[in-house]
């Protein structure tokens, strides 16, 4: 099955997790206006049907005016992409959380997730894009699998958490990837360390030890770890994310870092 290009992207890449809680839909937003604000075009995608969390987290809202009915149809193969992005802090934007009423609940069968996930990725007009992020949602099921085997992507990151079990469901989360074929770029390690908003201090609360990695991350690289602090549960309450509120920051700092690691990474599996 031949798997689908998105015109005019240079990278889509999927920002994956196993478990819930651990921060994913932040570390792919900053990470998205850390690679932003290095000069690169860049998308974000919630892939999440049941609880997307980007539009919140951005606060980005369609007026009821433009939201469309969400009824995806099969279009020929020639046909023309026709859901415009939302931008905010100079990222394009689309959320299934978008195209419904904040009340509207939709209730998909489990088989029908995936299909309708990939092809509302492919009717959004994206544009010209260094970078196209995939926010997906928790666990190995659906739409990772549709995404994974029907979409080309150019690697996946999974975001984690230093506790065991963390480790070991983002282990599962990589390995539905690899099925598939999807290079692995590395791993974001999330609440890595505390800092204290006082003192600045960092206090490291997890224990880091290469044994608690499962199998399948034994080998991965680290793209780097992001602190625990005030400043970026503050950054979502005011829907102003870190990286674009306080850039100058060293949270913001260790998001570039992870871009730049992100971008080598990107490099070494295209060689």
């Amino acid at each position: 099955m031949e798997r689908l290009a998105l015109p005019n992207i240079g990278h889509v890449l999927a920002v994956a997790s196993g478990k819930g809680g651990v921060g994913k839909t932040t570390v792919t937003v900053n990470l998205a206006l850390a690679l932003q604000q290095m000069g690169r075009r860049v998308g974000i995608f919630d892939a999440d049907v049941y609880g997307p969390n980007v539009p919140l987290m951005l606060g980005v809202h369609q007026p009821k005016r433009r939201r469309q009915a969400y009824a995806p149809v099969a279009r020929l193969g020639g046909a023309s992409a026709y859901i415009k992005p939302l931008e905010r802090f100079g990222l394009r934007i689309m959320s299934i959380g978008l195209l419904l009423g904040e009340d509207q609940v939709i209730n998909p069968p489990p088989d029908a997730v995936g299909q309708l996930v990939v092809q509302t990725l492919r009717d959004v007009q994206w544009g010209d894009l260094d970078f196209l992020l995939l926010d997906l949602p928790p666990s190995a099921g659906q739409p990772q699998q549709a995404l994974a085997h029907q979409v080309k992507l150019s690697g996946v990151a999974i975001v984690t958490t230093p506790q065991d079990l963390s480790l070991l469901d983002a282990g599962r989360s990589l390995r539905l990837f690899q099925q598939a074929g999807v290079p692995l770029l590395g791993i974001v390690e999330n609440m890595s360390y505390f800092v204290c908003p006082n003192c600045q201090e960092r206090h490291e609360i997890f224990q880091h030890s290469q044994r608690w990695r499962p199998p399948a991350l034994e080998q991965a690289p680290l793209l780097g770890r992001v602190p625990m602090t005030t400043a970026i549960s503050q950054g979502i309450e005011r829907a102003d994310p870190l990286v674009h509120d306080r850039p100058e920051s060293i949270q913001a700092q260790a998001f570039r870092e992870i871009a730049e690691r992100l971008q080598s990474r990107l490099q070494e599996v295209a060689e």
